[in-house]
């Protein structure tokens, strides 16, 4: 059965409308962030007292001060004829987050928190404003409206699996064919969602007033595992489709792509219940891995994209206790936890 007939007509339509929107974004290394929409870290603190202590101990905050000093990120911004790292420069989207201030763009931070929750100017007072009531006060109604406007003025939460994903994504796998062949940065981390969201950066202490920092439940793990494979999918795909010479970011683009492809098709057999993963195998072997093949790349990303977002939205992980034993546990977990 054709894609066509399997998804609906509105995921059809959002199959459609994706095509040129990710294109777009993911025509730079990252998911740039408007500094003019920035509030900065500070802000976010005032309430999220915990969270910001935990992101006080993470290579996230850290980066503001020792990626400038590094030697290896020197020999890179040579290569690219980068002058200054916290200038405007390749290296501002991932590693740093910029403020505009007194008109002009300022690197306030290192990767904080509207670096993954996107830029808060036009939402963080919306999602902290309890309906302009007391805390405990709103009516179920009120509280999901408020929600509802924080997403639409473009905050991204963290129950919006699949959109939080493709942020990490978007810097963790680097498509830039210039960046990694001409100044040698490597073209991605061995980024994997769930091992990499319960170390370090776990901030989940904000229901329970910072007593714990809590892992994410089985359900939830699963869920991240899946969808995190989807996005790299996505991601690798994109990163394919941006390769024009054969070289070092070519060939381990198409490597990551084609494991991703096959990593894809295993989770299928896995969880037969979830026919979108069928769909997006059938996606992804449909576009051929080769130099100079943009669009047909970037078509295959954007219904993937569709049916990754359906998939999110669709399943709560309860029935796909057939992947426990292929997720990550904590050993493998990327950082100390702080709690």
């Amino acid at each position: 059965m054709s894609m066509k007939r399997m998804i609906s007509a509105r995921w059809r339509w959002l199959a459609v409308m994706a095509v040129p929107m990710f294109f777009s974004a993911f025509t730079a290394p990252a998911m740039a962030i408007d500094a003019d929409l920035v509030v900065g870290p500070n802000e976010c603190a005032e309430c999220h007292k915990a969270e910001a202590a935990v992101w006080q101990k993470t290579h996230h905050f850290a980066t503001f001060r020792s990626l400038p000093q590094s030697k290896e990120a020197k020999e890179i911004a040579e290569k690219m004829g980068v002058k200054r790292l916290k200038a405007d420069s390749l290296c501002l989207n991932c590693h740093f987050t910029t403020q505009t201030v007194n008109s002009k763009p300022d690197v306030i931070a290192g990767i904080s928190c509207e670096s993954c929750h996107s830029a808060g100017k036009n939402w963080y007072k919306v999602h902290s404003g309890f309906s302009g009531k007391k805390e405990g006060q709103e009516t179920p109604q009120e509280i999901a409206a408020r929600w509802a406007k924080a997403e639409e003025a473009g905050m991204i939460r963290p129950k919006m699996t699949y959109t939080l994903a493709k942020n990490c994504f978007s810097c963790h796998l680097v498509p830039n064919e210039k960046l990694v062949n001409v100044g040698g940065h490597a073209a991605g981390s061995p980024f994997e969602l769930v091992s990499w969201s319960q170390g370090e950066v776990r901030h989940n202490n904000w229901y329970n007033k910072g007593a714990s920092n809590k892992e994410a439940s089985p359900e939830r793990k699963r869920m991240l595992f899946v969808v995190g494979r989807i996005v790299e999918l996505e991601t690798a795909l994109i990163g394919v489709s941006k390769a024009t010479e054969k070289a070092d970011y070519a060939l381990k683009m198409a490597k990551r792509a084609d494991n991703a492809r096959k990593v894809m098709a295993s989770l299928a057999k896995l969880l037969p219940d979830a026919p979108e993963l069928v769909e997006i195998t059938k996606v992804a072997n449909s576009a051929k891995l080769k130099l100079n093949n943009e669009a047909e790349l970037i078509d295959a990303a954007g219904q993937i994209s569709v049916l990754g977002l359906k998939f999110s939205d669709t399943y709560d992980g309860t029935t796909f206790a057939a992947i426990d034993k292929y997720i990550p546990g904590p050993d493998k977990y990327k950082g100390p936890v702080s709690n």
